[in-house]
């Protein structure tokens, strides 16, 4: 199974921000390690003809610049630094093109990505571009797909996801997430759920499993764009849920179940995870990963037939660039 990482490009922070830089690096050093058949490949490089799919041009070259007004800059959550800037472009990047590994291969992964809380003209959250939204767009400006479902289970709403792609009909967006945590001000997704603080292991599982069924009785993807958070963790100290390690494997294999029943390509974006250890945030990417490879095993020995038929192959491997 390929993924797709962008470690190397490292926002400097000033000592004691919040964001957990480091767990990306973790992350790839964990899964090289422990993820059997895995094989990593660099980000490619978003290019402005990508983002403008997703994000104004007045923006995208903001940011690029280093333009962005102050108090737009903090919103972010970042200091503006040319690496910000860089690491945003090959987060995009990797998930349009774990996209199209994904119709060619049945799954791939970002081991980034997931920064939903970019709008088409801010970001916020930690996020600078919207890299589903660009992705969604860009499979379907490739010929490949007609629609695509976003299916985000961080624990904070994809607002800027949902704003984006709002009057999209070839875009599905679902959110299941923390009803009373960040953001405050929720954007509507095409399907929201709110899920109380407390949340466990069964009763996130009964609901996600029925936001799924409602999901594919109302729209038919032809790709699914997963953002795997790890901060539904019982041990994140953003979360306010309390699935344990082993509920959110049950979470990923739901998804993965359902994309391989439809014969349905899935790429999937590690989203946000603020351990109160890093360590935890780290294992529970890893295991998405580890489950993901898995699947990629089983898409590997489908029978062909009508559902294998739903995998694509892919286009151009390279990511749109300028």
């Amino acid at each position: 199974m390929l993924a797709f990482y962008a470690d190397h490009f490292v926002l400097p922070l000033p000592e004691g921000h919040r964001f957990p830089m480091r767990k990306y690096s973790m992350l790839r050093t964990a899964v090289e390690r422990d993820v059997p058949g895995l094989s990593l490949v660099e980000a490619p490089r978003a290019g402005d003809d990508a983002l403008l799919l997703a994000h104004t041009p007045e923006y995208v070259a903001s940011v690029s610049r280093g333009e962005l007004d102050p108090s737009r800059q903090r919103e972010i959550g970042f200091p503006w630094s040319d690496a910000m800037v860089e690491r945003s472009r090959r987060s995009a990047g990797a998930t349009i093109e774990a996209c199209r590994i994904a119709l060619r291969e049945g799954i791939s992964v970002n081991l980034a990505g997931g920064t939903h809380h970019a709008y088409a003209d801010k970001g916020g959250g930690f996020c600078v571009f919207n890299d589903a939204a660009v992705a969604a767009r860009q499979l379907r400006r490739d010929g490949r797909v007609e629609r695509v479902a976003v299916v985000d289970l961080d624990v904070h709403q994809g607002n800027g996801t949902a704003s984006i792609l709002r009057d999209d009909p070839f875009v599905f967006t679902l959110s299941l997430h923390g009803e009373k945590n960040y953001p405050f001000r929720k954007e509507a997704s095409d399907l929201d759920v709110g899920l109380p603080d407390g949340c466990d292991d069964d009763a996130y599982a009964q609901a996600l499993q029925g936001a799924l069924d409602m999901l594919f009785a109302r729209f038919s993807p032809d790709l699914i764009i997963y953002l795997a958070g790890a901060d539904p963790h019982e041990g994140d100290r953003l979360g306010r849920l309390k699935l344990t390690l082993a509920g959110l494997a049950r979470r990923d294999c739901l998804v993965f179940d359902a994309a391989l029943a439809r014969g349905l390509p899935i790429a999937v974006a590690m989203a946000g995870g603020y351990g109160n250890q890093i360590e935890n945030t780290v294992a529970v990417h890893a295991q998405t990963i580890a489950l993901a490879a898995q699947y990629h095993e089983r898409y590997a020995r489908r029978d062909t037939g009508a559902a294998a038929g739903a995998i694509l192959p892919a286009g151009d491997t390279e990511a749109a660039q300028q």
